[in-house]
């Protein structure tokens, strides 16, 4: 197998959920779910928290993954793009002469991904021979029954009338990214566009999309994980 890496992104903070990536979740920090499915998947050569907190850096190792560095001034900011921490990431890496053929980007904000996601994304890459790797899930409701609406709040031309009378199972299907897989080749790092001809979408169920950004959202992932019985 090529070599691989998972990188779990915890910058220390939050605006919406202080400290979310190190909040417990049933009893563990939240980013101890995503170390842990990285290093059960067995996909990885090396699993690595990129944080700028001694403090996160501390936890990740306490969790099984390796944290050598923090990260730079330029990435630890709310406006630090996640590609750009990925690429210092790898960068420092090669520094040390390590490189990977393939990159898995895991939020720590998808707690409910498991390790079988994991594989699963893996197998995907291979049977398609792809670039990229890309978790969806089908959304609550389809973006054809939603619409905008004027400063005057007025609903004139709120949606297409041609899916106005249409039952939601004769409505196409749409999907969104749910934040939990993004799997990568090294070249595609440095691609201008990640959503293009070879990459392929990883399929997952609305139980195990859950991304956390607010209370509620941790609420639910609370209540999934309990009724799940606690499987990873």
């Amino acid at each position: 197998m090529p070599d691989s890496i998972a990188i779990i992104t915890a910058r220390s903070g939050s605006k919406g959920l202080p400290d979310k990536n190190i909040k417990l979740l049933c009893g563990k920090p939240l980013m101890a779910y995503s170390i842990e499915a990285a290093l059960k998947s067995g996909c990885f050569n090396k699993v690595f928290v990129s944080t700028d907190s001694k403090k996160y850096a501390e936890i990740a190792v306490s969790c099984g993954a390796e944290c050598s560095f923090l990260r730079s001034a330029e990435t630890s900011g709310d406006s630090a793009g996640s590609w750009n921490v990925i690429k210092e990431v790898i960068e420092r890496l090669e520094l040390s002469g390590e490189h990977y053929d393939k990159i898995m980007l895991l939020q720590p904000t998808s707690p409910l991904r498991t390790a079988e996601d994991i594989k699963n994304s893996f197998a995907l890459m291979e049977q398609k021979n792809a670039r990229a790797v890309i978790g969806v899930v089908e959304p609550e409701h389809s973006p054809l029954w939603c619409g905008t609406i004027g400063d005057d709040l007025s609903m004139d031309n709120f949606w297409d009338n041609r899916y106005r009378n249409v039952p939601r199972q004769f409505l196409p299907v749409f999907y969104r990214i749910n934040g939990a897989i993004y799997l990568i080749t090294y070249d595609e790092l440095y691609s201008e566009n990640m959503f293009s001809k070879g990459a392929f979408a990883y399929v997952m169920p609305k139980e195990r999309s859950i991304d956390i950004d607010s209370e509620l959202d941790f609420i639910i992932a609370e209540t999934l994980f309990n009724n799940n019985g606690g499987i990873q």
